[in-house]
């Protein structure tokens, strides 16, 4: 049964996508703000269909450290959802992710018209320097720029590389950072198709002040992301599947 409501979801999810992308692909032609409603909209689309579905349901936390305007996060990475989720409670984000991405059929399409960061892993100095003034306009721009300084996701409990990328952000935009945990690789693995009931939670940390030295801000951004995330996941492992959270999507 959970591999069928599993293949129902991908459907799902997939189906979504490529109904959103080609029913509103005219507002691609409007400002930019409309293909990112647009994307909010298939976003709750999403949870809607995982709680629904395969009974995932998604919980925000820490909304008092959320950003509203022009900020830094840094995101734990464990699965497709943490590319998805945040969409719903972030006015505009901006989120750091890899060139390629953007030649793909609908998602590529909105990721652009949206001003997505781009980055080419493989030109590594060069990368580097573009991602810092794209991310510089983003913030002019008053939006908040997403990175996941795993660079890919990882498995509860792995023990992943931090890249250093989110440094070069942190140093040169000189700005906070705010953190932001999740469970979600639990409930929705970031390899598979196989998806289980739980509730997945996306918890804003206190944002780490502007100004850390390097090596301390790595190491304080490693060790608060995978503590809190681990935190939430043995949270979740001893609640009741039936547990209804206080902000659930």
């Amino acid at each position: 049964m959970t591999r069928l409501r599993s293949l129902l979801f991908m459907l799902w999810l997939y189906g979504s996508m490529a109904f959103f992308g080609l029913v509103f692909s005219p507002l691609l032609l409007l400002p930019s703000v409309c293909a990112m409603a647009v994307i909010r909209w298939w976003a709750k689309c999403v949870l809607f269909g995982a709680r629904l579905i395969v009974g995932i349901r998604v919980e925000f936390r820490g909304l008092e450290h959320r950003p509203d305007g022009p900020a830094l996060i840094a995101g734990k990475h464990m699965s497709m959802l943490d590319t998805i989720a945040p969409f719903v409670v972030l006015k505009a984000p901006a989120y750091v992710l890899k060139k390629s991405l953007i030649y793909l059929p609908f998602f590529g399409w909105y990721a652009w018209r949206t001003r997505m960061v781009a980055i080419k892993r493989e030109d590594a100095a060069k990368a580097l320097k573009s991602m810092v003034t794209a991310c510089r306009a983003s913030l002019a721009e008053g939006r908040q720029i997403l990175i996941f300084p795993e660079g890919t996701r990882s498995d509860p409990g792995d023990d992943p590389v931090y890249k250093p990328g989110v440094a070069a952000l942190y140093r040169d935009l000189d700005v906070p950072c705010h953190l932001l945990a999740t469970n979600s690789g639990q409930f929705w693995p970031g390899h598979g198709i196989d998806r289980k009931p739980g509730t997945v939670v996306f918890e804003f940390l206190p944002p780490l002040p502007a100004g850390m030295k390097r090596a301390e801000f790595m190491i304080e951004v490693k060790t608060r992301l995978e503590r809190e995330s681990a935190r939430l996941i043995v949270e979740q492992a001893k609640a009741p599947a039936s547990t209804a959270r206080s902000r659930t999507v």
